[in-house]
């Protein structure tokens, strides 16, 4: 089964006279990292909403949003400290026999002192809805996991093609691989024989040995092998169930050495050609692999 990273998810439950309304969308990131954008008052259900998120995400960037509509998120309550209320009225008292204090004021006035009235929050409210809450995320996620999942088969079918051409390729590549080296040892037999202009006479066994090491370091058959082995491991990944990005990217990398070094060896122009083509389906998967989870 192959997710990919990219997609989103919309829920929406009824709490009361109002609505909970949850957003999730997701990209590529090298790690799971999920966020969430929600009135502070229900950040206490941060952590409870994680474990429901990470249970359908093992790796992307997450953005979780969630807005209230028709929900006031908190109470507010009053609190009144008399006794600093007392203390600034007898003070008052004392300053109006000295005419230095205006007794117009009233007692309104001060209670607009920050320090004799102050205003809290109840975020019980958290608690109340955290049940629909939950099931607002719960669906989001599930809707999030099925648009990764539609996008990952996608993702799968066309890097299996991908690969199926990189094999049709190395096949190719396979068959004509002698070929060059046959071509490159008659050319160096004829170039020492041009060489040696018949003033000497060749050392057959001097030749094959010097040729057979050339032929050597122009043969390209453990690179062919190695090419065929990772697209086997390639699809065998591309199968298994979890997370599987990072192996791929790996795996691609490996590929690439590969055909470098094809191309480096067989300096041939049917070969390079091959190998350009093998390493343009390569950076075509390596996109792909880039959004997988």
């Amino acid at each position: 089964m192959t997710v990919s990273m990219t997609g989103f998810g919309h829920a929406q439950s009824q709490y009361k006279d109002g609505r909970i309304i949850v957003e999730i969308k997701s990209v590529n990131h090298r790690f799971c990292d999920i966020q969430f954008r929600m009135p502070r008052q229900l950040m206490m259900l941060e952590e409870q909403l994680q474990t429901l998120v990470r249970k359908k995400v093992a790796r992307g960037k997450v953005d979780v949003f969630i807005s209230l509509e028709g929900i006031s998120p908190s109470t507010k309550r009053t609190s009144v400290d008399r006794e600093l209320l007392h203390h600034y009225l007898d003070e008052a008292d004392q300053l109006e026999q000295y005419n230095l204090f205006d007794p117009r004021l009233s007692l309104q006035e001060f209670l607009f002192h920050p320090d004799i009235v102050t205003v809290e929050e109840e975020t019980k409210m958290a608690q109340d809805c955290m049940d629909e809450i939950k099931a607002a995320v719960q669906l989001a996620v599930d809707q999030l996991f099925e648009m990764r999942l539609a996008e990952g088969k996608k993702l799968f079918e066309d890097i299996i093609q991908r690969i199926d051409m990189i094999r049709g390729l190395t096949a190719n590549i396979e068959r004509q691989a002698p070929k060059v080296v046959d071509y490159y040892m008659n050319r160096l037999h004829q170039r020492i024989a041009e060489l040696l202009d018949g003033r000497y006479e060749l050392e057959q066994e001097r030749v094959l040995t010097e040729t057979a090491v050339f032929a050597d370091k122009i043969n390209v058959e453990e690179e062919i092998t190695r090419m065929y082995a990772h697209c086997d491991q390639f699809i065998s990944i591309m199968e298994d169930r979890g997370a599987k990005g990072r192996k791929l990217d790996f795996l691609v990398q490996e590929m690439n050495r590969e055909a470098n070094t094809i191309g480096a060896k067989a300096n041939d122009a049917t070969l390079s050609h091959l190998v350009v083509e093998v390493k343009s389906e390569l950076e075509k998967i390596k996109e792909q692999v880039q959004n997988i989870e």
